[in-house]
């Protein structure tokens, strides 16, 4: 007689569910197909960029929802307001510390495997009107203005605009306000806390277009920018990944491990955002199931509302090792020497301009102009040099950005003794084998 399928569990029925129907098996056939499509026809390959670009305008339009419901109601939920500073103080500190880390690897590799030499390309020749347009988003970054953007012109804007630090900004005084408010705001929260599980409901329906979106993604780059185009500039790509694979493992490895866990089984964890990253060249499409994700591993939602989005702005490692690199080969490709002094003024500027340049794709590359821009020695044509493969680059850097502030959030968890390390490895091998 056969069992009643109602006694076996969900998770019994998780597990027998066929690989095919994987999210992140979907995503990688999604990938391999675009790969295919994309050196067979890259006509038709690039025409399916909009499939790609629809995906990521799906989940951007739900973000500002999922960091606002998540912030509001965690914060609204703390008893002790002190744990906001506290939580905040020391991601900023974390951010700090492990970026200035990245900025300097990168310059160090540079300057050791040298990744331009020989390239004695002519900034004459160079196309520098593919580079004026981001010469001109970057000149109009200023610190003060940043800081001052920071405050929306209404609260609405926040949200219509997008603006994570903004709508951070927002949540943050909505979370207090009712915090403060005490029971009489308590029919409100509870309305939060039911929106909340409606928004990741909405998350989970369109997560099931992630394999479409990687698809439409990645057989537009394959397609417009074509592998064997890639030519002469290998070398950086090589060792930006290369670099960042060892960051990953040994860095962020060190530092998981000092927290209490190993960083492959995290990394599988994550395997299906760091997919969608890796086709979509941009975190913020990860961001909704990546706070998600870190919730059941047990960290508050306070503190994942607070640290996840603060992270997309402040701790982009993957940015910084990308920025100091790349302005070495554009240096070195151009026959543009560098004393110590301007490539230490370079690691000082981009510790200023890196702030901002995570998730979208291509802030990376307005803060690297930005950068360069400060040692009128180096040509700023030069950036032409690399901009062809920067979506390449880009993929590299947002997975690297997008892993950096998970491992952050687990580091600041377990600063805040919200988790020991015996539950941390329980509910990460828990969940990374459910």
């Amino acid at each position: 007689m056969l069992a009643p399928p109602v006694t076996e569990s969900p998770t019994t029925l998780e597990r027998k569910k066929p690989f095919y129907t994987g999210l992140s098996f979907q995503v990688l056939a999604g990938v391999a197909i675009a790969i295919i499509l994309g050196y067979v026809s890259p006509a038709t390959a690039v025409a399916m960029k909009p499939l790609g670009d629809a995906f990521i305008r799906l989940i951007t339009m739900i973000i500002t929802l999922v960091i606002f419901c998540t912030l509001v109601t965690g914060i609204a939920g703390m008893e002790d307001m002190k744990k906001v500073g506290r939580v905040g103080g020391k991601a900023l500190l974390y951010f700090e510390v492990v970026s200035t880390i990245a900025l300097l690897i990168g310059l160090a590799v540079g300057n050791v495997v040298h990744p331009g030499s020989g390239f004695n390309a002519d900034p004459a020749t160079l196309d520098a009107r593919a580079v004026a347009e981001y010469a001109g988003q970057a000149k109009a970054q200023k610190v003060t203005e940043f800081l001052v953007h920071i405050i929306p012109t209404t609260v609405v804007d926040a949200f219509t605009r997008g603006d994570i630090l903004q709508v951070l900004f927002v949540s943050l005084l909505f979370g207090f306000a009712l915090s403060l408010a005490g029971p009489r705001c308590k029919p409100l929260i509870d309305f939060l806390e039911a929106l909340t599980r409606a928004v990741f409901g909405v998350v989970a329906i369109l997560m099931r277009f992630a394999p479409i979106g990687a698809f439409g993604a990645m057989a537009f780059t394959v397609g417009k920018y074509g592998l064997s185009s890639l030519g002469p500039l290998v070398k950086l790509m090589v060792t930006l990944y290369i670099t960042s694979l060892l960051f990953v493992i040994v860095v962020l490895g060190g530092i998981a491990r000092i927290a209490g866990f190993g960083i492959f089984r995290f990394l599988w964890y994550l395997r299906e955002e760091i997919l969608l990253v890796l086709a979509t060249s941009s975190s913020e499409p990860a961001l909704p199931a990546l706070m998600a994700k870190l919730e059941r591993l047990g960290c508050s939602k306070a503190l994942v509302g607070l640290v996840v989005p603060t992270g997309y702005t402040f701790n982009a490692d993957g940015t910084s090792l990308y920025m100091t690199l790349a302005a070495l080969f554009v240096a070195q490709a151009t026959n543009t020497h560098l004393t110590l002094l301007q490539q230490f003024t370079i690691l000082g500027v981009a510790l200023l301009t890196s702030k901002g340049a995570s998730g979208v794709q291509g802030a990376a590359f307005i803060a690297l102009v930005a950068t360069m821009m400060v040692i009128p020695t180096i040509p700023v044509a030069g950036m032409a040099l690399i901009l062809g493969i920067d979506r390449f680059l880009s993929m590299c850097r947002a997975v690297v950005n997008m892993t950096g502030n998970a491992v952050a959030t687990l580091v600041v968890a377990r600063w805040e003794n919200e988790l020991d390390r015996d539950s941390l490895k329980r509910n990460l091998a828990d969940q990374a084998t459910g």
